[in-house]
């Protein structure tokens, strides 16, 4: 099964080519980085038109660069949710319209389950049979939108452990960057200044590890950092970098005190990590130095949003006959616990997948 799965939740144009046995054939990206710095900030209304100028043209390179045509696509996966609205309703929209014109069927993906599915993508070939080679494992969702822990037995069976409270582990990660001026977007830029840093010249809370549970929560976190910034201003580029490491330290430290606990509680001995804050670099090596689990992680190039997963996570659910009605339907907010198992048929109407069932031709 070939399937083309579409990425517009946010900032990002993802586009690519997922065969069933032959694996990724195509991966296209286009991002809004440099429309949004001005701002400090993704500005929703601009990243909606960009993705309106961008998708078909990344279509067509992916195509050639796979070797095939539209005729030759088996299904069409695109995100459903959550993100922005206007950007997610244009990869819909594209999705939907193009899936209606070469009758063939069209799914609805979950962001979230993309990522979370995107660490098993290289190692378990296309079939969801090799995929449940990993399961089950704890997830750490950890982005600028969501951070949460996910005990996950197989596709679409998801219990959420604990998440983040206020704000999300990556927001917090740019939101200190830019009390630090090191621009946008901060996360990297951060990571990159923590790297020169003094490890013992501050010490940072960590948030909510003195108490049971699994939740988080990242804004008293964030005020800290604040208030170490006003009594260090002005600032030299020393002071950046040592707030910097207190603050990626402390975080990290958070994250890995809970998938600790996690796993303690759950009696698993996995963990993944997914999400555009699972390609920092520290967070990835104290993990795998310190937990006593095996830790899985994406590629670099699959941490961040991308057309990859998208068309990963299709083409399984596409295989277990599973496939959204001909309606454009998108949802900003959407528990990943809603999602079905990857066997399970609920009826028509639903924004699932799957949702009325569609053949496909072939």
């Amino acid at each position: 099964m070939l399937v083309l799965g579409i990425e517009t939740s946010c900032d990002e144009t993802g586009v690519a080519l997922y065969h069933s046995e032959s694996g990724l054939l195509a991966d296209a990206l286009h991002s809004q980085i440099d429309l949004h710095a001005r701002f400090g900030g993704v500005v929703p209304e601009l990243a909606s038109r960009d993705h309106i100028r961008k998708i078909v043209p990344l279509v067509r390179p992916a195509l050639s660069e796979s070797e095939t045509t539209l005729d030759d696509l088996d299904g069409v996966a695109y995100t459903a949710g959550p993100g922005l609205t206007g950007a997610l309703m244009v990869g819909a929209g594209f999705g939907q319209t193009l899936a209606w014109s070469l009758d063939i069927p069209a799914i609805g993906i979950h962001h979230m389950e993309g990522h979370l599915l995107a660490p098993l993508m290289e190692a378990s070939g296309a079939s969801a049979t090799a995929a449940s080679a990993a399961f089950p494992f704890i997830a750490l969702l950890v982005s600028g939108g969501h951070t949460q822990l996910v005990e996950v037995a197989a596709v679409g069976e998801y219990e959420l452990l604990g998440e983040s409270l206020d704000d999300a582990a990556g927001e917090a990660f740019d939101k200190v960057a830019k009390m630090l001026g090191l621009g946008y977007p901060g996360g990297p830029a951060l990571a990159a200044c923590a790297r020169e840093g003094d490890p013992g010249r501050f010490r940072f809370p960590r948030p909510m590890t003195d108490r049971p549970g699994l939740d988080f929560s990242f804004s008293g976190l964030k005020t800290y950092a604040m208030n170490t910034v006003n009594a260090a201003e002005p600032l030299s580029d020393t002071d950046r970098s040592d707030i910097a490491r207190a603050f990626e330290e402390a975080v990290v430290d958070t994250l890995l005190i809970k998938c600790r606990r996690a796993l303690e509680q759950r009696a698993i001995s996995t963990l993944l990590i997914a999400g555009g804050v699972s390609a920092n670099t520290r967070l990835r090596s104290v993990l795998t130095e310190k937990l006593d689990a095996s830790v899985i992680y994406p590629a670099q190039h699959l941490c961040t949003d991308n057309g990859a997963m998208i068309a990963y996570a299709g083409c399984l659910r596409l295989q277990a006959g599973q496939a959204d009605e001909q309606v454009v339907r998108v949802r900003a907010r959407w528990p990943m616990t809603e999602l079905p198992e990857l066997d399970a048929r609920p009826g028509p109407g639903a924004l699932r997948a799957p949702g009325a069932l569609r053949p496909s031709r072939r």
